[in-house]
């Protein structure tokens, strides 16, 4: 089953688990700290909430769609990318308490998106700096190497 992911960046973590809980009439299907989600049936939706700031308002982190398999991260790959739309691929990468294999792509506004499987949990955060990377930033010279990172379908 594919869904769409909402990720947000909450001020009030336990608040919006209460909050979430009570709209979609479901508790959390990970719960770590700094971090929740919700694997929400009806409708299809996997929310996931990131701790921010205290106090600060929720704010969108990104967005993406959860599909079954890397086969199908690897099919969307290559359409998006013969679509013309840079691409980042990410494989065995720990975000989010999981281990994932991924592709990011940013729309006209910058919102970062991916499209991801979940592989196995983890028990670590993880980093995930793919969605920082925008088309403004891709091809920017390392300062120590010289070298440019040129992400699947960055740079052309």
């Amino acid at each position: 089953m594919s869904r769409v992911q909402l990720a947000l960046r909450v001020g009030d973590l336990a608040g919006s688990i209460d909050f979430y809980s009570k709209l979609f009439g479901t508790e959390p299907a990970k719960l770590r700290p700094g971090y929740a989600n919700f694997a929400i049936e009806e409708p299809a939706l996997k929310l996931v909430l990131l701790e921010g700031e205290p106090g600060q308002e929720t704010v969108m982190d990104h967005l993406g769609v959860e599909v079954e398999s890397t086969d199908q991260v690897n099919a969307a790959t290559q359409r998006l990318t013969g679509e013309g739309l840079e691409t980042l691929t990410e494989d065995d990468t720990t975000c989010c308490y999981a281990v994932q294999d991924k592709v990011w792509v940013h729309g006209p506004g910058k919102e970062p998106w991916e499209v991801y499987t979940v592989k196995g949990d983890s028990t670590t955060f993880g980093t995930d700096s793919a969605a920082l990377v925008t088309p403004a930033t891709c091809c920017t010279p390392d300062a120590e190497t010289g070298a440019t990172a040129k992400p699947e379908g960055c740079c052309n």
